[in-house]
């Protein structure tokens, strides 16, 4: 566990000491949350919910800010392998699977704090948590969240050499991902043939039940959507360590 836990500790040093990161990461999510949620509130209402558009749409903001962070926590491994560190890393004795593990846990509490820095944010833009119970349910499943997407970057990361390249891809794949998961829009009233796209989407789950810990309510059961988070979680964790134990050292 030593080299997992120096591998965390390396992501989390990395991030903290990169002001430019944490101030460039919330730049979409503040944007999105200040013209879509003061700009919508007043227009859209949303069944259920007494905070309005701006009380809807502040889970789904926290969720894309995990999101981001944590996917792009991936190419940690491309920089490591381009600059000899990981090769430096596989080449000693220790499992790979443990390099790999300290990676996810390093991306996802990285996302995790990212995410808490746009709910301390919303706080004082609207943001009513439900209560301490609320507000820890809603860290669970960012935390869920964190370790799924970072080990589905870790994973395409292992497969590639460029980070440009990398940068490319998953704009390609998380945008879709972001954008059907029912982060900006309520589910309920999708049209017959998108919702089922929806529920495909993992994150669809992550963003219900973040959700229902900040405002109480849900379009989906949130011990449904613990399920689906824990088990997209191991099966991405699974996917990340198989490819990751590839790379040629």
């Amino acid at each position: 566990m030593d080299i997992v836990y120096a591998i965390w500790l390396r992501n989390i040093k990395r991030y903290l000491r990169s002001k430019s990161r944490i101030v460039g990461s919330l730049g979409m999510p503040v944007f999105f949350m200040l013209v879509l949620g003061f700009g919508l509130n007043s227009v859209v209402q949303i069944p259920g919910m007494e905070d309005g558009y701006m009380g809807f749409i502040i889970p789904g903001i926290v969720a894309m800010s995990v999101l981001f962070t944590s996917v792009f926590s991936g190419i940690q491994v491309i920089w490591d392998k381009q600059f000899g560190f990981l090769k430096e890393t596989l080449v000693a004795p220790v499992s790979r699977l443990e390099i790999m593990i300290g990676q996810t846990l390093g991306g996802a509490t990285t996302a995790v704090i990212q995410g808490l820095i746009i709910m301390i944010f919303a706080l004082f833009v609207g943001l009513k948590p439900a209560g301490v119970a609320g507000f820890l349910i809603a860290v669970g499943f960012m935390a869920l969240i964190g370790v799924t997407f970072t080990a589905f970057g870790i994973a395409i990361a292992s497969k590639m050499e460029d980070m440009h390249g990398f940068q490319l891809i998953m704009n390609f794949v998380i945008f879709p991902i972001f954008g059907l998961s029912g982060a900006l829009f309520p589910i309920d009233s999708l049209p017959g043939w998108l919702r089922p796209l929806t529920l495909l989407d993992p994150l669809t789950y992550g963003v219900e039940g973040i959700r229902y810990g900040l405002s109480g309510t849900a379009q989906i059961h949130p011990l449904v959507c613990l399920a689906v988070m824990a088990g997209c979680a191991v099966l991405a964790t699974v996917a990340g360590a198989y490819l990751f134990r590839k790379i040629q050292s």
